[in-house]
């Protein structure tokens, strides 16, 4: 199934699920606040290859690779800068040691922590951040490349350019949506779903979608927006675990596993193709929602 495009895969009528949280299963499995996650590709391959293999034996059809923050620029606050492609290739060859050959693997870009509207950083100097994160991601066995959590346009196209002129990486763009006093949704930039879903495919984007701030319930609306605005595109989203709750000083996601799937059916009527996880999702919830998903394609 992995020799397929994902995209010709959804095209054909089927749909699929993804993986679900990695930040929160690292730091179960010991990750210390101001450690950097991506390292762990290579200092801890094995713990990161678990937390994949979890997923996939869950049901998931596809997996990311631990490398969110993989850029220059956030390696940079870890003294890394020098190591990017040497831990983005380590990422991408975990998570296909995970996944074998009939699943998909598609790698973390997130956003670089840079504002372009700032001008701290070129949007030259951004895309070669992203290409070379791409290339390495590639060169470690990536199927796909998964640009998530993006909030602002101009980042998302250059992450898109990057990953499109300088390799043969199927792309997924997903963006970040909170929703606004008026009840609509934008970004921290101001994006709304469909600005964001059209940008991301006129740049060239494969798949589009939305990923995290939000639980199943209210990405129904997000989904809805980016189908209406793009008919005929493969759409992704990543939905968190419901909203967190702050509870003895710790973040709680309070979806269970049943709760999230009994959205499934919504969701796919709503117009999403690939239906995965975010935030406090675990492969219990991933299982619930493949199992839910599975009865659309029989």
């Amino acid at each position: 199934m992995a020799n397929e495009r994902i995209a010709d895969v959804v095209k054909s009528g089927k749909f699929l699920v993804s993986d679900g949280a990695w930040g929160t299963f690292l730091q179960k499995k010991g990750l210390m606040s101001g450690e950097c996650p991506e390292l762990w590709c290579v200092d801890r391959p094995d713990d990161v290859k678990a937390i994949a293999k979890s997923y996939i034996d869950a049901g998931a059809d596809m997996v990311e690779a631990n490398s969110f923050g993989g850029t220059c620029f956030k390696f940079e606050h870890y003294g890394l800068k020098d190591r990017v492609s040497e831990i983005n290739e380590a990422a991408a060859k975990v998570s296909k040691a995970a996944a074998g050959d009939n699943k998909w693997v598609i790698a973390s870009i997130g956003p670089t922590g840079k504002m372009l509207i700032t001008e701290e950083v070129t949007e030259q100097q951004m895309y070669e951040a992203f290409k070379e994160q791409a290339i390495a991601l590639e060169k470690g066995g990536a199927d796909a490349v998964c640009i998530e959590t993006m909030s602002d346009i101009e980042e998302a196209v250059l992450a898109i350019k990057a990953a499109k002129e300088n390799t043969d990486l199927e792309i997924i763009c997903t963006f970040t949506f909170e929703r606004t006093v008026r009840g609509d949704y934008r970004s921290m930039m101001g994006v709304s779903p469909s600005a964001g879903a059209l940008a991301a495919i006129k740049a060239g984007a494969d798949i589009i979608g939305t990923n995290c701030g939000n639980g199943m319930e209210r990405m129904l609306d997000i989904v809805k927006e980016m189908r209406e605005a793009a008919p005929d595109m493969p759409i992704l989203v990543h939905a968190n675990a419901g909203m967190p709750k702050n509870i003895d000083g710790e973040d709680v996601f309070p979806e269970t596993p049943e709760m999230m799937a009994t959205f499934v059916d919504e969701m796919i009527v709503a117009g999403a193709n690939i239906i995965g996880g975010c935030c406090g999702t675990t492969p219990a919830h991933i299982a619930a929602i493949k199992k839910a998903v599975e009865k659309h394609n029989n």
